[in-house]
């Protein structure tokens, strides 16, 4: 039977005790829900509550929950193996999934490599980049250009291309590695890129190419750095700009990738492929960790003929199997999938759904893309409280600093989407 709406399960005591969150302090107030299964895009709480995902787990779970196919292919791995060391050693659903990845990236991208997360992936990216000018005999390139407004991820390397001033890792400026900056372009997405964002990159790369190995930056939508989205124009003209002045292109693929911006990925808006590309969130459907960078068969062979001679870095558990299934059978069911007119469908609800927020005086912005929508307020939300006030409406959306924002699965249908939008339309205007 289920508890009581104000009751909590024993284990939510250990939780407190010795659980640290995203982003939390131990021994806080912060409010916790406990999860005790998901489907589809509801999920359940211990007391017996339900909730509509908006938030597909972090932009992950695109399939939403308890996936009949990603089931099956997850059992059927286990009567096989979960893990085995990729050092030497190889396995069906590691080889496939890179074959697949790379038919499906851009070309000319085709080789793989696989890690546990979304930051790890642009650690990746940023050390083989740097690796490849050493081969190419240019050890001076060991710096990064990128956007402001823009987030990679929460370790040392990708902290580094974080925004250092409006980003959430200032606290570590004096450590990080110094990179260069250029303002995210103010023009915006259906619009061409302004003369005066192409002059302030060219003159950056100008500048700076000596000491940079690659610009690295989100395509078309910046996510947890501010949900901008810019320019496609503007994506192109960078890709002609690191060309000009031998500068290698990272595109972060990691929250746009498999859909999300209403393309498989985000820089195919512009038209362009990326030198390195970082997968992540979506890849498994949100069921295992799992992130991939891909690069160039010219950047392999680069880093294979310098010293020395191989690529420097190993995770224990990459190319899990278990992993590498999953992403396989979330991939099938993608492509096999309408998800272009699911996108659209839902880009079309979230922007006719939140436009009633554009009359609220608390609201600066509404924009949408793909399967995102946002709503920028003036001042950031009271993370205490409006968490609260939507579970209590009977819906999970989790807002930041002053945006609360719309990421649902792509099987959402328009009845739950509609929920979510007259959701955060009133709640919003009670603000």
């Amino acid at each position: 039977m289920p508890d009581t709406p104000d009751a909590e399960p024993d284990w939510m005591a250990l939780d407190r005790d010795h659980v640290w969150h995203p982003y939390s302090a131990m021994g806080t107030d912060a409010p916790l829900y406990p999860v005790v299964a998901a489907s589809g895009v509801r999920l359940r709480l211990a007391d017996g509550r339900e909730l509509i995902d908006g938030m597909a787990s972090w932009w992950c779970a695109i399939h939403g929950y308890n996936v009949p196919e990603i089931n099956a292919a997850l059992i059927a791995q286990l009567d096989t193996m979960a893990h085995v060391m990729f050092g030497g050693l190889t396995h069906p659903p590691a080889a496939r999934l890179a074959a697949r990845l790379a038919e499906l990236t851009p070309a000319p991208l085709e080789t793989v490599f696989f890690s546990d997360s979304g930051s790890v992936s642009v650690e990746v990216a940023l050390k083989m980049a740097i690796q490849y000018w050493h081969a190419r005999g240019k050890p001076r390139k060991q710096h990064f250009a990128t956007l402001r407004s823009g987030y990679h991820g929460d370790t040392f390397g990708a902290m580094s291309v974080c925004d250092p001033v409006t980003g959430i890792h200032s606290l570590f400026n004096e450590i990080l590695a110094k990179q260069y900056f250029t303002d995210s372009p103010s023009s915006r997405f259906g619009e061409p890129c302004s003369t005066a964002d192409a002059t302030a990159l060219e003159t950056l790369l100008a500048e700076q190419h000596d000491h940079l190995a690659a610009l690295i930056l989100e395509p078309v939508v910046q996510g947890a750095g501010g949900m901008r989205f810019y320019s496609a124009d503007y994506l192109e003209r960078a890709r002609a700009l690191c060309d000009e002045y031998g500068v290698l292109l990272i595109c972060d693929e990691i929250a746009t990738g498999f859909g999300r911006s209403g393309r498989l990925f985000a820089c195919e808006h512009a038209g362009i492929a990326p030198d390195i590309m970082c997968l992540g969130k979506a890849l498994t459907g949100g069921y295992l960790t799992l992130a991939a960078t891909l690069t160039t068969a010219d950047i392999a062979a680069a880093i294979r003929e310098g010293s020395p001679g191989v690529f420097m870095h190993g995770p224990t558990f990459m190319g899990n199997p278990l992993a590498c299934s999953a992403a396989l059978a979330s991939l099938q069911l993608l492509l096999d999938s309408p998800w272009q007119q699911r996108v659209a469908n839902i880009e079309r609800q979230l922007a006719s759904g939140l436009a009633p927020c554009r009359e609220f005086n608390s609201v600066a912005e509404v924009r949408t893309l793909g399967a995102i929508g946002v709503v920028e307020l003036h001042e950031p939300v009271d993370m205490q409280r409006l968490p609260q006030q939507f579970v209590d409406a009977g819906v999970w959306i989790r807002p930041f600093g002053r945006l609360v924002y719309l990421m649902p699965p792509y099987i959402i249908s328009t009845e739950d989407l509609a929920v979510l939008t007259t959701t955060v339309t009133r709640i919003i205007s009670e603000l």
